[in-house]
């Protein structure tokens, strides 16, 4: 370029012939546009940063877009999962490189960061094409490798991201924790224990301490595989712990039915002002659902309230199924009516709530209700209805939701649904009408079905139908002990002590054991727990025989007496009558009386289905101390109040 004459203040001109280069003036503005690349990129303004990228003034390599500039543009592109752009990016790039000779694909930023993006878009084939843009001349840095191994777990392909690991063992010899932690979720999706413990093997022996995400990964390997010792030891030995460690405690806790020792680690957990997630809340809030710990499901729900972040759906459905599931239903229906965002699953807990509670006519309101507010049932909204038509004795009502269910909502009813159906008639004993369903359903009978069977014959006594159901059920589930114990019953009811003896007997040959009979309740922040015949202690206790007394005196007076028929053993009546007070959910019930103010409601959950007598037992009891009872046996609510049961003596 020809420079024109200088113009001096001193009025001399000087003319030249000098030829100088632009560079200084066009890299200037090559920096201006990364700097504007940059800008754009940060602030999310996509569009204007990719026309800059696609019409760049320069097609030169040394004025291409430099690799922090792209950087910053894919990470906003990850950011907002902005996959048409991070596509657009990738041609770009392509072209510089076919073009220029100018291959910015071949730097480990900007390709574990389209590695990244395509993974999240879930487009893991472009992702895997652009691992292998180069082929071997290019040398990957670890990071890339993980990059791309997380791609494949993201997408629900772990076997993948295991094989990856495997070449990264072989490429690197040596590898860092990302490569573990990648390696460890990997294990953990697949299940593979052995796999995971090996990696374990290698955290170990590497240089580089385990940090706080490859902890974790161990933690949640040990404890979704029910390995709660090697978990233990894990968290034990971990130098810093945060909310994810905890939650995978508690969950590995949950699932070794640890479910006391969980609300305790939720307990300690806030204690150390750790905090909390989302995730904590929905594994936390089931287990004071499974123990009616009604008190610590308070406490999380005036967590959640005085929470500054607004919680999701997941979490107040699980606050709607905690209330239901300790009887609570006004709670229930309060939390419920303040959903904002009420789905589905929402609409069924609440359902549920109700059937389980036995206030059928709420659930009915409830179900007419969804409906209106526009949802569709779908077969959980059917089978929450038909177990609590079974457990009220409404079968007409039952037989109309059957058949609503297929006429007017296109449901196929599934061989739950029938379960549901032949225990609705089955316990209202309509017994032939239940044998023709079994007859006729599309289905091979479940043992879910001959059990209902089999326990409407304990129900109405029906020895012959009985043996014909149970010799099914032997058949099908020659180890499940209950229904070994259901017929032996059954037998007992009918004074046939010597078929008593001979299922007894061959329980003992097969090593099968009846399951005893276990009550639990939350006084304060301890759960208690009481077993059949156990307690000895406080049944000894001075205080214990003092209530005890006085209870007894008191009931007599209104009329109570004891059904010793409960007791299905052949001994005498006076050791019927020690059996049956030694039940877990009376042992519960005093403990709670000597123990509780005055007035306050006491909430009991059973193992086991409540007995008769424990039944009438209760009833009484509530009239004569004016206390509201609520029990929850095995199969649903007893809320007892001034001498009446809300079951209406119908479970």
């Amino acid at each position: 370029m020809v420079l024109p004459a200088i113009s001096l203040s001193t009025n001399i001109t000087v003319s030249t012939n000098i030829t100088a280069t632009s560079a200084p003036t066009t890299l200037h503005k090559h920096r201006l546009h990364n700097s504007t690349l940059k800008s754009l990129s940060k602030s999310g303004k996509l569009d204007e940063a990719l026309r800059l990228i696609e019409y760049w003034p320069s097609k030169s390599p040394a004025t291409a877009p430099d690799v922090e500039a792209c950087a910053l543009f894919l990470h906003s592109c990850i950011s907002r999962k902005a996959l048409e752009h991070g596509q657009r990016l990738y041609l770009q790039l392509l072209l510089y490189r076919d073009r220029c000779n100018h291959n910015l694909l071949n730097n480990p930023t900007l390709k574990g960061k389209l590695i990244t993006l395509f993974s999240v878009c879930r487009r893991v084939d472009e992702a895997r094409r652009v691992f292998e843009d180069g082929g071997e001349d290019v040398d990957l840095p670890e990071s890339v490798w993980v990059a791309m191994g997380i791609g494949y777990s993201r997408n629900g392909y772990p076997k993948e991201a295991l094989l990856l690991y495997y070449e990264m063992v072989c490429q690197f010899g040596q590898l860092g924790n990302f490569a573990f932690s990648m390696a460890l979720k990997a294990c953990s999706d697949l299940g593979d224990l052995q796999t995971g413990r090996a990696v374990h093997a290698q955290v170990l022996k590497a240089t580089e301490d385990p940090d706080q995400v490859v902890n974790n990964a161990l933690l949640r390997l040990y404890s979704e595989d029910g390995c709660f010792d090697e978990a233990l030891r894990v968290f034990d030995g971990m130098p810093h712990r945060n909310v994810v460690s905890w939650n995978s405690l508690i969950a590995g806790l949950v699932k070794k039915d640890g479910v006391f020792e969980a609300i305790e680690a939720f307990r300690i957990m806030q204690g150390k002002g750790m905090g909390f997630s989302w995730v904590t809340l929905t594994t936390i809030l089931p287990v004071c659902a499974r123990v009616t710990a009604l008190g610590s499901g308070k406490e999380i729900h005036a967590v959640i309230v005085k929470s500054t972040a607004k919680p999701d759906a997941p979490v107040l459905n699980s606050l709607v199924d905690m209330y239901a599931k300790c009887g609570a239903m006004d709670y229930c229906r309060r939390v419920f009516n303040g959903m904002q965002g009420k789905d589905l699953t929402s609409w069924n807990t609440l359902i549920t709530g109700y059937a389980i509670n036995g206030r059928m006519t709420e659930a009915m309101e409830s179900f007419q209700e969804m409906i209106c507010s526009g949802f569709s049932p779908d077969g959980i909204t059917f089978i929450a209805l038909l177990s609590g038509c079974s457990h009220a004795g409404l079968a007409d009502d039952g037989c109309r939701l059957f058949e609503m269910m297929k006429m007017d909502y296109g449901i196929s009813p599934t061989v739950e649904h029938y379960a549901c159906l032949v225990d609705v008639l089955g316990r209202a004993g309509r017994i032939k009408e239940a044998l023709e369903i079994v007859k006729n359903m599309p289905f091979k009978p479940t043992g879910s079905i001959w059990g209902s069977l089999l326990n409407s014959c304990r129900l109405h006594g029906n020895v012959p139908l009985a043996e014909a159901v149970a010799k099914r059920l032997f058949e099908l589930e020659p180890n499940n002990a209950g229904n070994y114990v259901m017929l032996s019953n059954i037998y007992a009811n009918a004074g046939m002590w010597e078929s008593v003896k001979v299922v007894r007997e061959f329980m003992e040959k097969r090593g099968m054991t009846k399951e005893a009979g276990c009550s639990w309740l939350q006084i304060k922040s301890k759960i208690h727990t009481f077993v059949a015949g156990g307690s000895n202690e406080f049944r000894n206790s001075v205080e214990y025989k003092k209530v005890w007394k006085r209870l007894m005196e008191a009931m007599e007076e209104v009329g109570y007496v004891p059904d010793t028929g409960v007791v299905l053993h052949d001994v005498s009546e006076e050791m019927r009558a020690m059996w049956v007070c030694g039940h877990s959910e009376r042992l519960a019930t005093m403990f709670a009386l000597i123990n509780t103010a005055s007035g306050m409601p006491i909430r009991i959950t059973k193992n086991l289905r409540v007995c008769v007598d424990c039944h009438s037992w209760v009833k009484t009891l509530s009239k004569v101390t004016g206390r509201v009872i609520v029990l929850r046996d095995t199969n649903r609510f007893h809320h007892f109040k001034d001498g009446v049961c809300s079951c209406k003596d119908y479970w």
